[in-house]
This record gives structure tokens, C-alpha cells and sequence, in this order.
């Protein structure tokens, strides 16, 4: 495998259109005899290389699967029936190694969709469209630069000033990055999201950024770094300007039940799309946890679906029953993978309405439970009237069910630098897993190091 900056980015672009749910694919001539410069020189051109982009995003190592099972496997939410077929076992034993084929999957899928986007950012085209096509690009970007120091880094809240990732920002065949540091990839990740805000005037659908796509994803990153203050204020930005409405109790079972992209902007912020045409097929994200699919390994584990109570709604996404001669409680909020494939939720609502309880505290606890229980209400569930500590811990509980399953479990145990304690569904070697263990930081790829005598000296501690 090529190192990050010479994968290259015109083999294969995937052209997609986002106001149907049919997807086709272009070839266009190998790299050898098209820079990026001359391949892209229209409105036309920037839209095909962003299709491909947005493609990227529904790999098998990103949203398509690993990125949402991954999260919350190496959390406490998610783990691996006995009867399976040895997906992310690793994973779940906490034993994955410098050659694990996830690892190396996530980190050379993001740096592909990054060199997209590069050479669409750095496109000198003009037209109607380009700044949306441009912020979208940008708001990618900093999707997956978020996405790769959190995985291949020590979270900002341990040392913004450890190793990070290598920002690479142009396209250039022959660059040998080495790691910048994880505050100056937050800094590019915040400069991409304030351009892309800037630049965005068009809302499609779903399965596209907009301008309060950009805004809650800088929500989830402000709270990553612990910067209450503007986690809030971005938070309620999208709640109050973003067009945006809470789904209710009565829909939410129809909600996850949807399989395509939504245009009434109703809770789903950004998704990544997966329709009947543009799936990944046994390899999707619905597969591994439907019981009705060819895998279903992925179960709820049963501190999590004890903690939901009986008159929540999201009880019922998920169901008991036996799987490998076990109880166990079978996950079903991604249940369409005949025809078009259940979308994977990226950005929600109702996770705004958390960022901005969280946000609130210490300062003002009566805001903290006025926004978590804009959730609670509309779940069913009993409203929370706690205070201090216990306030606190309670909009974590409230995270974990509301955003359980969606990958996201795991960045909140690294952001607070928790051990993990996770129940007897789980191997008893692999339950208690200190923050300090060095399995809790992705190593840097031994293809990567194979190949880039900059970072060779700069793998992670452990590996």
C-alpha cells in the first residue's frame, strides 16, 4: 500500500447524484496522464470529484460499517455473539495488532477522501455552485481529520501538544508527512469548518453538508476539546437558526424504520447514504447487527439495555432473544438491507440538544436540564432533576442510549480519559481497560510506516 499522500485520487471517481437515490460510476483516465489541474477544470468537474468524495465516506472502513461498530466495541455498548463470523474480534478482545486490516482500512480510506478534497479545494474554477461545492469539500476534510486523531491520537483533552496526524492540504505524490501536532490538526479541522460555514448557501438534503451540517459538526468537535463555551454556542446555533426539528416519540420507531435520505429536516442532520444501487452490500452496517442478515454478530450489551426504561421508545429498537445458545438483546436500528440499505447517521438533532446540556455545566444547571430533557421528553423517558455530580453523570447516561450504536460511546470514555468497565457479555481479559493502555490509541499503520521514513520514529507508545 502507497503511503497517504501518494494514493491518488483519479483511478476510480464515483459520480453520484443526491436527489434521487440512484448512483452510477465514471472512470476517468489513470492519474499518468491527468494532474489534478487538468482533470479539474469545471463546476462539472469539482461536482464529480465531490461525488466521490461523499463516496469515500460510505467505505467499509468509515461509515459504511467499522467507524459505528468499532466505536462502541471498544466502549462498553456493543459486543461480539459467540456465533459469529470473526468480524472485529480483535476488537472486542482488545488484542488488535500494528497489521490489523480495520486500523490500516480507516486511516488510508480517510487520507483517500482527504486528497479528494484537496484537489477540490484547491481547484482554481469558478462558478454558480463552486462555494458549496467547496465548503462541502472542506466540511469532509475536517470529517475525517476529526476522525484520525481521534483514533490515532491521545485525545486534546490529555495533551493538545502530543503527536496528532499529518495535515496534508495539497496534493503532492512525493511528500513524506510526518505527525503534526494533535492542536494543529484541531486548528485545520476549525479553519476548514469556519470556511465551510462561510461558504455553504444551499441546504438539498441529508446526505449532503450544508452550512448547520459544518456548525454541529464544530458543536462535536468543541465539546472534544472540552471547550464548553463554544460547543454551546454552536449547539444552539443549529438549534435555533438550523431549520432543524427534534423527532418525536410517535415517529421514532418510523425514524430509524426510513431507508432514504430525508429533505424535511427532521433530526437527521448529515447521514451517509446507502441506497439500493450504492451499498456495500454483506459488508454493510445493517448486516452485522440484524439478526435477519447474513451476520448479526454485534449485540446490545445488557447494562446498556437495562438502563433504557420500559415506556422509552428506543426500547423498541432492540428485541431479546437467544443467539449461540445465549440471552441476548439484538440490535435493530439499522434493519433495511434488502433494497435500499439504512443510512448511517452521522449527525442528529438530538445529540445538539446533549452537546448543549453538557456545555452548560457547572454554569447553569437548570439549562442543562432544560436541554437533556428535550430529549427525555420526547422519549418517553422520565425527565431528569438532578443536580451536581449526579447531573452530570446523568446526561452522560443520556448519551449513551440516545446515541448508542452510532459510534460515538468510545470518544466520550477518551475525551474524559476513563478506564472502561464493561460487563460479562465481554471477554474477562478484555473488561477492565485502563486509559493508559496503549491498545486505547490506534497505532500508525505498519504500511504507512513501511513506506514513510518521516514517521517511521513517531508510532505511538506500545506499538
Amino acid at each position: 500500500m502507497k503511503n497517504i499522500t501518494a494514493k491518488i485520487l483519479l483511478v476510480v471517481m464515483v459520480l453520484t447524484t443526491f436527489s434521487s437515490c440512484k448512483k452510477s460510476f465514471l472512470e476517468l483516465d489513470p492519474p499518468a496522464n491527468l494532474t489534478p489541474e487538468q482533470a479539474l477544470k469545471t463546476e462539472a468537474d469539482l461536482l464529480v470529484a465531490l461525488r466521490g468524495a461523499y463516496a469515500g465516506l460510505r467505505s467499509t472502513a468509515m461509515y459504511g460499517r467499522s467507524l459505528m461498530v468499532i466505536g462502541d466495541m471498544m466502549a462498553d455498548n456493543t459486543y461480539q455473539s459467540v456465533l459469529n463470523t470473526n468480524r472485529y474480534t480483535l476488537f472486542n478482545n482488545y488484542s488488535y495488532n500494528l497489521t490489523d486490516g480495520d486500523v490500516s482500512g480507516l486511516w488510508s480510506s480517510a487520507y483517500g477522501i482527504i486528497l479528494r478534497t484537496n484537489n477540490i479545494i484547491n481547484a482554481n474554477v469558478s462558478g454558480a455552485t463552486v462555494n458549496q461545492i467547496k465548503g462541502e469539500a472542506r466540511t469532509i476534510r475536517a470529517l475525517c481529520y476529526f476522525n484520525l486523531v481521534r483514533y490515532f491520537a491521545r485525545p486534546f483533552t490529555d495533551n493538545p501538544n502530543g503527536p496528532g496526524v499529518p495535515i496534508v492540504t495539497v496534493y503532492n505524490a512525493d511528500l513524506k508527512p510526518g505527525r503534526n501536532t494533535v492542536a494543529e490538526v484541531y486548528n485545520q479541522i476549525h479553519t476548514d469548518l469556519n470556511t465551510a460555514f462561510n461558504l455553504m448557501t444551499t441546504y438539498s438534503n441529508s446526505s449532503q453538508f450544508s452550512k448547520f451540517a459544518a456548525r454541529a459538526l464544530q458543536a462535536r468537535v468543541f465539546l472534544t476539546q472540552n471547550d464548553k463555551t463554544n460547543a454551546r454556542t454552536a449547539a444552539l446555533d443549529v438549534i435555533n437558526n438550523g431549520g432543524f426539528t427534534l423527532i418525536t416519540a410517535a415517529g421514532h420507531g418510523a425514524y430509524w424504520a426510513n431507508p432514504v435520505i430525508r429533505t424535511d429536516r427532521v433530526e437527521t442532520i448529515f447521514e451517509v447514504s446507502a441506497d439500493a444501487v450504492a451499498n456495500n452490500a454483506f459488508d454493510a452496517l445493517s448486516y452485522i447487527y440484524s439478526q435477519a442478515g447474513n451476520y448479526g454478530d454485534m449485540l446490545c450489551a445488557d447494562d446498556l439495555y437495562a438502563s433504557i426504561e420500559a415506556a422509552d421508545v428506543r426500547r423498541a429498537l432492540y428485541a431479546t432473544g437467544v443467539r449461540g445458545g445465549l440471552p441476548s438483546v439484538f440490535v435493530n436500528k439499522y434493519p433495511n438491507f434488502v433494497g435500499d440499505h439504512s443510512d448511517t447517521k452521522v449527525l442528529r438533532l438530538s445529540e445538539m440538544y446533549l452537546i448543549a446540556a453538557e456545555a452548560s455545566l457547572p454554569a447553569s444547571e437548570i439549562d442543562a436540564r432544560t436541554y437533556v430533557n428535550a430529549i427525555t421528553a420526547q422519549r418517553g423517558a422520565t425527565a431528569i432533576a438532578s443536580t451536581g455530580t449526579s447531573l452530570f453523570n446523568d446526561i452522560m447516561a443520556e448519551r449513551r442510549k440516545e446515541l448508542a450504536f452510532e459510534g460515538e460511546r468510545y470518544m466520550d470514555m477518551q475525551r474524559f480519559k476513563l478506564d472502561i468497565n464493561r460487563g460479562t457479555n465481554y471477554p474477562a481479559a478484555a473488561r477492565a481497560v485502563p486509559y493508559a493502555n496503549f491498545r486505547r490509541v490506534f497505532p500508525i499503520p505498519q504500511t504507512e510506516i513501511d513506506v514513510n521514513p518521516t514517521i517511521k520514529a513517531q508510532q505511538n507508545p506500545g506499538w
